[in-house]
């Protein structure tokens, strides 16, 4: 049964519309008009068209922001995803944790970046749930009244290496330098965060559970369903990912099938400053990527592999 860990009233969110300006040197957004509630800034998410991929000025209906989480565990790297049902547009699909970015941190998208990882990902070991610090900032616990969080052992995330090309809100250029593109379907403008999230060796029996808010009514809910962990680990060798996913449930990784998986936009190609579409299929993705898709471990081939083995002992008892 899934738990339900928190409510919230989605008319206390408030954004802004944005006015953005871009050229092949860099990108430049500020705030326009009046605050926004989560219903008013979904009605101006409509498609635009954008025929300068490097240059243009445009208002945008908002801004989100996403964060490409490495986590590292057990000396080895994982990208996460997370599995949503997006109501807005009709589709589930794997996508990054990420968010709408409210008024107040129009000029720090970064902070929402960070309480997003800890309101989306949820680190569990039998003594209690994990929280998290940013180089010295000590992360939000958001559930804390419905979950038990250790004080110690505390996951770590720090920035990795940024995007090329500038991103600045007004005059003031950000930190950690996001990958940024405009979505035309939407009219919003996404920045992406290169994180790395460092999971403590002491953390034994580990498990990873995602959890997203949901409009229901008029309340924002979030809830915890175990048995539907919805997220997702990519292996990444030498930084580069594999075309396989798993959950990750008290210490053992557990294969997850890809079969008519969707991708969100920001896996989808893009052109100078622009995404044009909604999602893109995981086998499309692997195709442009380059990457050997997994093949299946069948059962057949385990038994195989296990009667190999006893086989192979029995021989070895006959010699003896």
């Amino acid at each position: 049964m899934p738990r339900t860990l928190i409510r919230k009233n989605p008319s206390n969110f408030k954004t802004l519309p944005l006015h953005v300006e871009a050229s092949p040197e860099g990108l430049v957004y500020q705030s326009i008009g009046v605050p926004l509630n989560f219903a008013q800034t979904l009605q101006r998410r409509k498609p635009i068209q954008l025929a300068d991929s490097q240059r243009f000025a445009v208002e945008l209906a908002n801004l989100g922001v996403s964060v490409r989480l490495t986590l590292r565990w057990q000396n080895r790297d994982y990208w996460v995803l997370v599995r949503q049902r997006r109501q807005d547009r009709g589709d589930v699909v794997l996508k990054l944790i990420s968010g709408y970015v409210p008024a107040q941190e129009l000029n720090l998208p970064l902070h929402t970046a960070i309480q997003e990882v800890a309101e989306e990902c949820l680190l569990e070991t039998p003594e209690g749930w994990l929280g998290g610090r940013f180089n010295d900032t000590w992360l939000p616990a958001p559930y804390a009244d419905a979950l038990h969080y250790r004080e110690a052992l505390p996951f770590v995330l720090t920035p990795q290496s940024g995007a090329a090309r500038p991103v600045r809100c007004a005059n003031l250029q950000l930190l950690e330098r996001p990958r940024a593109y405009v979505h035309l379907p939407t009219a919003s403008l996404q920045l992406i965060y290169d994180l790395c999230l460092q999971v403590p060796r002491e953390a034994k029996s580990l498990s990873l559970f995602h959890v997203d808010e949901r409009l229901e009514g008029d309340q924002l809910v979030a809830r915890l369903n175990r048995k539907r962990p919805d997220l997702y680990l990519m292996p990444l060798d030498d930084g580069q990912p594999r075309a396989e996913l798993f959950t990750l449930s008290k210490d053992r990784l557990v294969p997850a099938s890809t079969r008519g998986l969707y991708l969100a936009e920001s896996f989808a190609r893009q052109e100078g400053w622009l995404v044009r579409d909604e999602r893109i299929r995981w086998k499309d993705w692997v195709r442009q990527q380059g990457l050997t898709p997994a093949k299946p471990d069948s059962g057949l081939k385990r038994l195989t592999g296990r009667a190999r083995e006893l086989l192979q002992m029995a021989r070895g008892g006959v010699r003896k």
